[in-house]
């Protein structure tokens, strides 16, 4: 994945929200819908998720050291997590919160039509929002389905500004009824109802958030498609017997580890397996460019005895 589309549609996303978050708290302040008070928390988190992403993507850059001899790929996943908890504490939470507390003390709102003018502009611009990230995310989604690029993404950082940018817009719409059916109503139970809806919503979309990125936390490996490239690079020179095992492990969104044990005919010198090893390593870089740090460890292949063992998304049969 291209950083650099992950990082305009994070800007884009950005500038939109604290622009929005301002006049929404400018029109709660004059006509105390509570509704907007929720979306103006709203977009105040979702501001400050985008700087975690974007420092998330800063400190990702930092050269590997004796402390991380892999380097810093994950901090990306980790700004990705800390921002699902944001959005669930500070924007689900509170909009609760504020809806239940609208019930339970209901007031009305004045000045009307300031809120709708808000909410009407800020629904214009978060589509706009939205629709950079849609951009950005489309050439690297290729026909997979938005549900299957949001679950398999590796780069966190498209997938939840996709989701922040749709909950956003839903929570906007969401606003809009509320304060609109109060306003014809005078019954402020509706814009109480809609500041509900909004924090159920985007606990719903924090949920969706943690979970699609505790799987990077915990580690996960190279794709089915992946995997089966880098079993056709290595066996495809015809310098080894077999692959006893495989597995990858992701480093980073743009970056994998591959460790391999392959099987060897004993005949071969040491100088003549380091040349294997060299060749095969070659041929993995230039199928599958994220795999980036490779070990090989060298067996030789023995007919007295043979055992399955399972890799990331096969099994070979190889000798051990």
């Amino acid at each position: 994945m291209s950083h650099s589309g992950g990082t305009k549609a994070i800007v884009a996303a950005l500038l939109a929200n604290l622009g929005i978050a301002a006049t929404k708290f400018i029109a709660w302040a004059f006509s105390g819908a509570t509704s907007l008070l929720a979306e103006g928390v709203h977009s105040l988190a979702d501001s400050g998720n985008q700087l975690l992403l974007l420092l998330g993507g800063r400190k990702a850059k930092k050269r590997a050291d004796g402390k991380h001899p892999f380097g810093y790929g994950r901090e990306r996943f980790v700004y990705a997590f800390v921002v699902s908890i944001i959005l669930f504490s500070v924007g689900g939470v509170f909009s609760l919160y504020e809806g239940i507390h609208k019930l339970q003390h209901p007031e009305p709102i004045e000045m009307w039509w300031l809120p709708i003018l808000v909410l009407s502009i800020s629904i214009v611009l978060e589509s706009f929002s939205l629709r950079t990230a849609i951009k950005e995310s489309n050439p690297l989604r290729g026909n997979a389905s938005w549900f299957q690029f949001i679950r398999h993404a590796k780069a966190p950082e498209l997938p939840v500004v996709l989701l922040e940018d749709t909950a956003a817009l839903l929570g906007l719409v969401l606003a809009f009824f509320g304060v609109g059916l109060t306003v014809i109503t005078g019954d402020s139970v509706f814009d109480a109802l809609g500041t509900i809806a909004i924090g159920v919503l985007l606990i719903i979309v924090a949920i969706i958030l943690g979970l699609e990125t505790k799987g990077l936390l915990v580690g996960e490996g190279a794709s089915v498609e992946d995997v089966q490239a880098i079993e056709k690079a290595i066996i495809s020179g015809g310098e080894t017997d077999g692959i006893i095992h495989m597995k990858t492990l992701y480093l980073g969104p743009d970056e994998f580890m591959v460790g391999a044990k392959l099987a060897f005919p004993a005949e071969l010198r040491f100088s003549e397996v380091a040349k294997s090893i060299d060749s095969i390593e070659t041929r993995v870089r230039e199928a599958v460019p994220a795999a980036r740090v490779i070990y090989i460890e060298p067996d030789v292949a023995r007919l007295d005895r043979t055992e399955s063992v399972a890799t990331d998304a096969i099994v070979i049969k190889g000798t051990d």
